[in-house]
């Protein structure tokens, strides 16, 4: 009857209590494979951007010319 009672007990496990050790698996806002693609759209959008906006400028009105210049002749047509 002895050994009935021994079979029939649980394994006992030893563990350690790991307070502040557990890892949490977090998952990246962004995967790693499209990380890279993302940022070059991203840097290449703003680029975009600028060039836009720049060369959409009014041009500046004009100034004064230099001490003596002499303007050429200019066609228009």
């Amino acid at each position: 009857m002895s050994n009935q009672k021994i079979m029939a007990q649980k394994p006992v496990k030893n563990r350690e209590r790991q307070i502040g050790k557990k890892n949490a698996n977090k998952k990246p806002f962004i995967d790693k494979r499209y990380k890279n693609i993302i940022w070059t759209a991203i840097i290449l959008i703003i680029l975009l951007i600028f060039f836009i906006i720049n060369n959409t400028k009014d041009v500046p009105d004009r100034g004064p010319y230099p001490p003596n210049y002499k303007p050429g002749k200019i066609e228009t047509r």
